[in-house]
């Protein structure tokens, strides 16, 4: 099981981010002028792929016979008992294939580079003002691909536009939600008080939407919620406290990235408040964030309220079909041996489903029933999930496994029986075994992912370990089909895996990130 030490975080000097040009005319807080942005789907765009957080790619993966570059993304990594306690921002892949890299610098600042996806060559490199806020993990800094823009999260709550990511030069801006003359004529006050605190999500037209913390007094009395920046130059937000009936939900969950459903008219996302540790999964209309549905999160097996940890990176994972899967920690703790549930819901959070056995800190992507030829069910997609069963964590005997489940199928929970879960498609043991434990003979290296790589060409998923290896999970014979050593392998915080323009895999492990291919 991961540590949960909280991490403290300075702030940002607003000198170091002197050069930006602001853009745009003031507005009112709640409704202020904003660039709107066009959308794009080649290459990987955002975290876990796309706005549903499916983690499929459109390429195949390359053969993964060799690392062709590798690239740290954090210079000063810190470490917990041994383990990177930090989550690291999503690598993205542009459609002529730069790959964007957030790296964390000295202490909490961080910086964005564009490299050659071919060799790694730097293309550019921008120093931002964003600051990660205080959590189990520091967590890590998200942009988002968008058409011919890359969206960078900036100090404040603020949004750092590049146009032009492909080129060595490119104009660089800032938008605020809440009105960029705003933010203008007290920059220091957001700069010490307001942080994104989520991936940036963007939809196909080009609105986006982030997580948003106030820590302390703004001069037009923001709360801490969910920000919205539209096609029509306007931006929106909507407080935490007052999306649902429960104002002690304070704030959206610690890098739970927004998701949408497939028509993209609403939005999914956490609410938590981190001092009393339950939360509620809320559903709200894309256009004007207005709260259409939401459900308390529950463990499935005691029925009390679960637990929302601020070292989770978990985010919602939308399917075809409109189902919303998101992952929790148990409650009473660890009496699921530290595995949580994957929640299940219908698109209104009217109706919950079938839990899945594992989801404490995994965003479940999507796997189409085609590609396992095994199958014989009636779904048309399941879901892959990491399914670690930590040693020495309540009954956990350290056999950590890979799984694909079926969303519409039962069976009795492996660690709790009498709880109905998810149906067990195709499990996978690790390779390495896990000398850290010796008094469990059959404890393997636990997976290390936050989101995995679905490669629907070749049938198959990428998929990150502890043991400082990438596999390659080829769905048609249940088995490693490949692998590859990126380091001697470390504890972390867990980490996203992608799939790049070219076919390229990009994985990190020790801080590090490495570009895979043949």
């Amino acid at each position: 099981m991961k540590t949960r030490q909280l991490i403290r975080l300075g702030l940002i000097t607003l000198a170091a981010f002197a050069s930006v040009i602001w853009l745009l005319p003031a507005a009112p807080a709640q409704h202020a002028g904003n660039g709107a942005v066009p959308a794009q789907s080649a290459g990987w765009p955002s975290y876990a792929h796309d706005a549903h957080h499916s983690g499929v790619s459109s390429r195949a993966a390359q053969s993964m016979k060799k690392i062709h570059w590798s690239v740290p993304v954090d210079l000063s990594p810190h470490q917990d008992l041994g383990i990177v306690a930090h989550h690291y921002g999503s690598p993205l892949i542009t459609p002529a294939n730069t790959t964007i890299v957030p790296v964390k610098t000295s202490g909490n600042s961080f910086r964005v580079e564009a490299r050659k996806g071919l060799d790694g060559s730097l293309l550019w490199s921008q120093i931002t003002d964003y600051v990660a806020p205080d959590a189990g993990f520091t967590p890590g800094m998200y942009p988002v691909l968008d058409h011919k823009w890359l969206i960078i999260p900036g100090g404040g709550g603020t949004i750092l536009l590049r146009g032009t990511p492909d080129q060595p030069t490119g104009r660089l801006s800032r938008l605020a939600f809440y009105g960029i003359n705003n933010y203008k004529a007290d920059p220091q006050a957001y700069q010490q008080n307001m942080q994104i605190s989520t991936p940036i999500t963007a939809d196909s037209k080009g609105n986006i939407y982030f997580g948003f913390i106030v820590t302390g007094p703004t001069p037009i009395g923001l709360k801490s919620g969910l920000a919205r920046i539209g096609v029509d130059r306007k931006g929106s937000w909507i407080a935490a406290v007052s999306a649902t009936n429960d104002s002690s939900l304070t704030q959206v969950n610690t890098s739970c990235g927004p998701a949408l459903s497939p028509d993209e008219s609403t939005v999914y996302v956490g609410l938590t408040n981190p001092d009393i540790g339950y939360g509620d999964l809320i559903a709200v209309n894309s256009q004007t964030l207005k709260t259409t549905g939401f459900v308390r999160l529950k463990d499935p097996s005691s029925g009390d309220d679960a637990y929302i940890f601020g070292s989770s990176s978990a985010s919602p994972t939308v399917g075809p079909d409109g189902d919303v899967y998101f992952g929790v920690i148990e409650n009473p703790f660890p009496n699921h041996n530290d595995r949580g549930w994957l929640l299940h819901f219908d698109g209104t959070l009217k109706q919950s489903k079938i839990p899945g056995s594992f989801g404490w800190d995994d965003t479940a992507s999507i796997v189409d029933a085609s590609l396992v030829s095994s199958y014989h069910g009636t779904s048309k997609y399941l879901l892959m999930t990491k399914y670690n069963n930590y040693a020495g964590i309540g009954t956990g005997d350290g056999v950590n496994k890979l799984a694909v489940l079926d969303p519409n199928d039962t069976q009795p929970d492996p660690v709790l029986p009498a709880t109905t879960v998810m149906k067990e498609i195709l499990t996978i043991k690790g390779v390495t075994r896990d000398p850290n434990f010796p008094q469990f003979p059959n404890a393997v290296r636990e997976w290390c992912i936050n989101t995995a790589a679905v490669d629907p060409v070749t049938k198959s998923i990428l998929a990150n370990s502890e043991d400082g290896k990438l596999y390659r999970w080829d769905l048609t014979t249940n088995s490693f089909a490949q692998k590859i050593t990126l380091t001697g392998g470390i504890g972390e915080a867990y980490t996203p895996t992608v799939i790049g323009s070219d076919g390229t895999a990009y994985a990190i492990n020790d801080a590090v990130l490495f570009a895979i291919g043949k």
